[in-house]
């Protein structure tokens, strides 16, 4: 069998090496009230519950509704 030889994976830094370009943070600075601020930082999390809990809720109104049709006639 042939030996592989190992690929190089450490990057170059010698004095002609591409200069690396410096990282952007874009910070948001913005005066939010309590549940506002609230809001923001859990809306990952409450967006989903609240369209399940919603979609939950419409399919038990529609099931009683389709109960209650049926024993009245």
């Amino acid at each position: 069998m042939v030996k592989n030889k190992k690929k190089r994976n450490k990057i170059y830094r010698g004095k002609d090496a591409a200069q690396r370009r410096p990282d952007i943070i874009r910070v948001e600075a913005v005066q939010r009230n309590k549940p506002q601020l609230w809001w923001h930082e859990n809306k990952r999390i409450v967006k989903p519950i609240f369209l399940t809990v919603l979609v939950v809720t419409i399919i038990i109104v529609l099931i009683y509704e389709l109960f209650r049709a049926i024993n009245m006639g």
